[in-house]
């Protein structure tokens, strides 16, 4: 399948997996590079610049076909140096960044004059053009369905992509609700170049959390998950568990702080759930895609499978249908 998307990454499959925090390490990204898509390590899954360094040299030893690095910038309580974390890439000849969060630009002319491909996430048609305007290779466009954080405009995938498609000039990747061949063809016709995807590739034997989470995800239909800290405006979509429930019973009381949910939303407590397999232990991402996952294949069988399924759409249900 040869897509815009292919020949700027030099990938097989118009397939990227996404950055995800405590997930997005060299099992999981070379295991996806090597099935023919794009792997992505998640640097602030790093504990610092200098771990982020081992894990990429970790990477290229188990892959030496095209793999990216994600940098996810996000309001935190504890500051995070950003910039160590960049020097990095450009230190260890990253080819492809896939940014997040906050726009990227202060940290642009530096990827750029190394010669960097960035891919920046977007929850918006405005913020794709943005990200066009400072020099970035390819949009990833979220759609409302997706895990982690979704935006505050609410608009999903089938209305987001085309109009994203119309606005810009570079490639645009679809991103949020994606886990079958049915999505990826479904992508294509929208006007998309390829798919990224999260939640599904938790759900496959490299993936490097606990099997309890995996098996969450096999048993979870579309309506488990839960939109927390909308009444911070920084709306982030996770599993449906208790602790989801006890943030959303406080933020229905008004007037509460990211300090008061702190506790809560501590993404050490998230990391607890993918090493010990407790679901109930802390707040994890989830998209409601985890409706369509029935089974926890190796990442080169999901692949293969989403590939040769959308294939088969395009050339037999689609061209059957023109007469």
């Amino acid at each position: 399948m040869k897509t815009k998307l292919t020949e700027l990454l030099g990938i097989e499959h118009p397939v990227i997996q996404g950055g995800m925090q405590w997930v997005g390490k060299a099992e999981l990204a070379s295991a996806v590079s090597e099935a023919g898509g794009l792997g992505i390590l998640t640097a602030l899954t790093q504990p610092s610049p200098g771990d982020l360094v081992k894990e990429i040299r970790r990477m290229r030893a188990m892959t030496r076909k095209p793999f990216g690095v994600n940098l996810t910038l996000l309001p935190t309580l504890k500051p995070v140096p950003y910039g160590d974390y960049v020097d990095v890439m450009i230190s260890e000849k990253i080819k492809i960044v896939e940014t997040a969060g906050r726009s990227p630009e202060e940290f642009m002319p530096r990827l750029l004059e190394a010669g960097i491909k960035v891919i920046h996430k977007c929850t918006s048609v405005r913020h794709a053009l943005k990200a066009q305007k400072i020099g970035c290779a390819a949009a990833s466009v979220d759609g409302f369905e997706c895990a982690g954080h979704p935006g505050e405009d609410d608009i999903p995938g089938l209305v987001l992509l085309p109009l994203a498609v119309d606005a810009l000039s570079i490639p645009v990747i679809a991103s949020g609700g994606f886990g079958d061949g049915r999505g990826l063809a479904a992508a294509l016709c929208l006007g998309a170049e390829g798919i990224n995807m999260g939640t599904r590739f938790l759900a496959t034997r490299e993936a490097p959390i606990h099997e309890n989470v995996k098996k969450a995800l096999v048993d979870a239909d579309e309506r488990q998950s839960a939109l927390i800290l909308r009444t911070l405006k920084n709306t982030a979509r996770i599993y449906k568990n208790s602790v989801a429930k006890d943030i959303l019973a406080m933020e229905s009381r008004g007037n509460i702080t990211i300090e008061e949910l702190s506790p809560l939303v501590s993404g050490a407590r998230g990391r607890t759930v993918y090493e010990n397999g407790d679901i109930e232990a802390g707040v994890w991402s989830a998209g409601m895609v985890a409706g369509l996952i029935r089974d926890i294949p190796s990442v080169r069988d999901l692949i293969t499978r989403i590939v040769k399924d959308a294939e088969t759409i395009i050339k037999g249900r689609l061209h059957t249908m023109i007469s």
